[in-house]
């Protein structure tokens, strides 16, 4: 079984902190944690108590240049909305090179979820001006 496969695993059952320990430990072992990896584990850091777990990863997507990926930039605007971290989620959305229909949708479900209704309507304002089709 691979690490990806596990921390994944653990991270859809709700384990995430045996999903974050695995994840670490591939690390020391000297593996290089990839796209999917990223995405599995950024799930486990999708918590108000884990928003610095989720800082430490995507500091490490940024060191491995994964930063400009639109499903790594989806995944990690949806982990700092849940962690109510809007400010953090806007500046991904801001700095994602493209963005496709999910990332506008990310970040307006993070307003709505922290209580920034005004702010989700000006986006998907913003959304059709840029003509992006919601789905």
């Amino acid at each position: 079984v691979s690490w990806t496969a596990m921390i994944a695993g653990l991270a859809q059952h709700q384990h995430y902190e045996d999903a974050l320990s695995c994840f670490w430990e591939m690390q020391q072992e000297g593996v290089k944690p990839d796209k999917v990896t990223f995405i599995s584990i950024l799930k486990a850091c999708a918590s108000p108590a884990a928003l610095e777990c989720g800082k430490k990863i995507h500091t490490c997507i940024n060191k491995r240049r994964l930063d400009s990926d639109i499903t790594l930039g989806n995944s990690l605007i949806d982990m700092y909305a849940k962690c109510g971290s809007i400010d953090h989620a806007r500046k991904v959305f801001n700095r994602m090179p493209k963005r496709d229909v999910f990332s506008w949708a990310a970040m307006i479900a993070g307003y709505v979820q922290n209580a920034h209704s005004e702010d989700a309507l000006k986006l998907f304002c913003q959304m059709q001006l840029e003509n992006v089709n919601p789905d």
